[in-house]
């Protein structure tokens, strides 16, 4: 049985770290309105819709902010699943005020209430710039797991850059998937190229709602999740996806590298005006742990 339902609003749990943690444990994921300021996320936007522009992909005559793309606009062949190709993503993984929107102390904080311990925001960040365009398949039901690796206790925070109704390409969660295991997959389009393979018995509740700029979803890496399709005829979705978890426990080495490897760090810190959050996680005494093929691994038959 597949249902839908509107996710429930988890604010008045940031000053109850117990209670957090119980519905953590009992859903797999936590929904928090304006955690983020407005203005930053704004801004950000801005900017990476001003690399979309220098490419020729924003209609002409339309507002920026209103990211609308230009259909007949050449180059937009999608990579890595961010939805543009490589010399552009390269382009917004340059940008501090991007990898600096991880470290948000309203996140940090609330990631440390739900640990209990110090939170080592993962160096891999993604950006998603899902321009509706040919080869830009919704992304499927998934476990972040398999692909991040390392400690089962990291937590993806989704965070929408600009407001995002449902008919934009939200997220959707289903709730409790987290105590499931690591389930098997088969091969699909969209990012990651990885559908989970549920059992016949499992219950598919799904929850999702109209997203809100500033808007933080939080799930455990074992949670199944997938986008919903973008029904717009042009608008472009914009969205981050960051990690977390505490620095004592293992980390696959890819977490700490550039996301697709798109670019060298100094390349992508070359125009910083801070050098505060670069190479931060050489500070930490990790546990390497070495990534296993078989996660990923589609399921014959």
């Amino acid at each position: 049985m597949t249902t839908s339902a509107e996710i429930q609003v988890h604010n008045a749990l940031l000053d109850d770290p117990q209670a957090m943690r119980r519905q953590m444990a009992t859903d797999g994921f936590l929904f928090f309105r304006g955690l983020l300021p407005a203005d930053e996320i704004v801004a950000l936007r801005r900017k990476i819709l001003e690399v979309c522009d220098s490419y020729g992909w924003i209609a002409p005559g339309t507002e920026l902010m209103a990211g609308i793309a230009d259909p007949s606009a050449d180059g937009m062949e999608p990579f890595c699943g961010v939805g543009v190709p490589p010399e552009a993503y390269g382009d917004v993984q340059r940008l501090e005020s991007f990898h600096r929107l991880a470290h948000n102390p309203a996140v940090v904080d609330m990631l440390g209430q739900l640990f209990d311990e110090s939170v080592l925001v993962h160096a891999l960040k993604i950006a998603r710039l899902m321009i509706p365009a040919k080869g830009n398949a919704p992304t499927p039901a998934h476990q972040d797991h398999i692909f991040i690796q390392g400690s089962k206790t990291v937590y993806t925070c989704w965070i929408p850059l600009g407001d995002c109704p449902r008919e934009l390409g939200g997220l959707s969660v289903l709730r409790g998937s987290h105590r499931l295991g690591v389930l098997p997959v088969r091969a699909a389009e969209g990012a990651g190229g990885r559908h989970v393979i549920f059992s016949d018995d499992v219950p598919q509740e799904w929850f999702e709602t109209d997203f809100q700029v500033g808007d933080v979803l939080v799930f455990h890496s074992l949670t199944v999740h997938k986008s919903i399709p973008n029904r717009t005829e042009n608008q472009i979705r914009l969205s981050a996806d960051f990690r977390y978890q505490p620095p004592s426990l293992p980390i696959e080495t890819k977490s700490i590298t550039p996301h697709c490897n798109v670019l060298p760090w100094e390349e992508i810190y070359a125009g910083w005006e801070s050098k505060d959050l670069q190479y931060y996680w050489e500070q930490y005494d990790l546990d390497f742990q070495e990534h296993d093929d078989s996660l990923v691994a589609v399921q014959e038959g």
